[in-house]
């Protein structure tokens, strides 16, 4: 099972970036995937998760309206639009999956509920 998160990187605050969680090793369409981040010195919090389906979204209230996620089932992929950045939302972006069998509608913003990670990206939005 393999992760990997990329499009992070600098930009000004009201800036965009789009972020992606490229997956391999699963069969994607069992899996629910969730999107974290983390601070420095701040604990990792869960931003956004997408079920298996497809059909079910949460965001954390801190993003609600700003971001969005999505999956791409031809490649296996989700990603993670934000737009109106600002600098609090400076940290590492984790993608993380976990298998949800029949449950298409199932996804979570704990991060207790997810079995495998990706080493993350930066990003970084300056004032």
């Amino acid at each position: 099972v393999q992760l990997v998160e990329s499009g992070g990187g600098l930009v000004q605050t009201g800036g965009s970036l789009r972020l992606s969680c490229a997956t391999s090793g699963f069969t994607f369409d069992d899996y629910a995937i969730g999107w974290f981040r983390q601070a420095p010195g701040a604990a990792r919090e869960g931003v956004s998760c997408i079920s298996s389906s497809g059909g079910s979204t949460v965001y954390a209230d801190s993003v609600k309206g700003r971001f969005t996620i999505s999956k791409n089932n031809a490649e296996n992929t989700v990603l993670l639009q934000m737009n109106n950045l600002s600098p609090e939302d400076t940290a590492v972006y984790y993608c993380a999956a976990v298998f949800t069998d029949f449950r298409y509608h199932y996804c979570s913003n704990s991060q207790k509920a997810y079995h495998y990670w990706g080493e993350g990206t930066q990003v970084t939005v300056s004032s």
